[in-house]
């Protein structure tokens, strides 16, 4: 019995990999859907001096962006982005992610903004605080501040059209 012990346990740890393996890592479920979304105030990106927070997206249906001028992926979604703004279906507000502030300006001026504001989270403890893994990484929330809906990684129009603008639909709707 001694002797199969060894194998049995390589046997269990290969079928937990392969599990693990097989796990989609853009469906990581937040702790945050259903619950009101964290409170914060952080400075804006296009002016120090004035703050963005939590009861800036309340009031209508909302969506945070995580971004960063520094992520390879924040550049494939961004032309999405500006689509999904102009719809004007709800507000986008990025969270600029441990960036330099310089060239976060500079991007948006390059790339066009489709953020109504934007919010510098130097330090990261915002985007901690919003369960960040990484960026790119976008919240929805309802006009009560309720979040919605998680998205790791690049926004597609596809993505947009299927899953996004549905639900903010729905979400405006009351459905």
């Amino acid at each position: 019995m001694k002797r199969w012990l060894p194998l049995g346990i390589f046997a269990v740890l290969a079928v937990l990999l392969g599990i693990g393996l097989g796990l989609d890592p853009r469906k990581v479920p937040s702790p945050l859907i259903g619950k009101p979304m964290p409170a914060f105030e952080l400075s804006r990106l296009d002016n120090p001096e004035s703050t963005v927070s939590d009861a800036d997206l309340r009031g209508t249906v909302s969506i945070l962006n995580v971004w960063g001028t520094w992520c390879a992926e924040c550049r494939v979604e961004h032309d999405a982005l500006l689509r999904l703004a102009r719809t004007g279906e709800a507000r986008i507000v990025g969270l600029n992610w441990k960036d330099d502030r310089d060239k976060a300006r500079q991007w948006l001026r390059d790339l066009g903004n489709p953020y109504a504001v934007t919010a510098v989270d130097a330090d990261g403890r915002v985007a901690i605080d919003w369960g960040v893994y990484g960026a790119p990484e976008t919240f929805i929330m309802d006009a009560e501040g309720i979040v919605r809906y998680k998205h790791i990684g690049a926004l597609t129009d596809e993505l947009v059209s299927r899953e996004i603008l549905p639900l903010i639909k729905r979400l405006k709707s009351g459905a």
